[in-house]
């Protein structure tokens, strides 16, 4: 899998010197033209775990944005109003997350966002405390994390 992404690597930046282009628009469309000729390329063999980790790391990467955004315009329109609509709770979310790879990413995923804050990690590992601004419905915000970030983020490292 490594190689695979080395190679797409290698055969976008030849593509870039081929164009004589360098911005990131060209890069980015080497790589998913060289992406693509490589899928192509190789779809008898038995490998293929490359090509099914790239749409769901983009996947991954736009579901952590749009929640991104919806957090910023949360916040942002309870700082510019004048009451506020906290209501500001710690949950223990039960998580599926094993490896330290996984929690630290989930950890950190729902740190980054806006409104939450990841406290702790159960000495069992299988509960992360987190900090949340605007809870309104205990199970619906773990739902939200197991069935959002989580599961997107473990479809992606295992």
């Amino acid at each position: 899998m490594q190689r695979r992404f080395l190679l797409n690597l290698l055969f976008s930046i030849i593509w870039v010197a081929i164009t004589g282009r360098l911005d990131f628009v060209n890069f980015a469309f080497g790589f998913i033209l060289s992406y693509l000729i490589m899928w192509a390329v190789t779809a008898g063999e038995e490998d293929q775990k490359y090509f099914k980790l790239i749409p769901k790391a983009i996947g991954l990467t736009f579901y952590f944005f749009s929640e991104l955004l919806k957090a910023n315009l949360q916040v942002a329109f309870d700082v510019s109003t004048p009451h506020y609509f906290m209501r500001p709770a710690i949950i223990a979310v039960p998580i599926d997350a094993e490896s330290d790879l996984e929690i630290t990413l989930l950890a950190n995923f729902i740190t980054l966002t806006p409104g939450t804050l990841s406290l702790d990690v159960s000495k069992d590992r299988k509960t992360l405390y987190v900090h949340a601004m605007y809870l309104t419905d205990k199970q619906k915000f773990i739902d939200h994390i197991k069935n959002g970030i989580e599961k997107r983020l473990l479809e992606l490292t295992r």
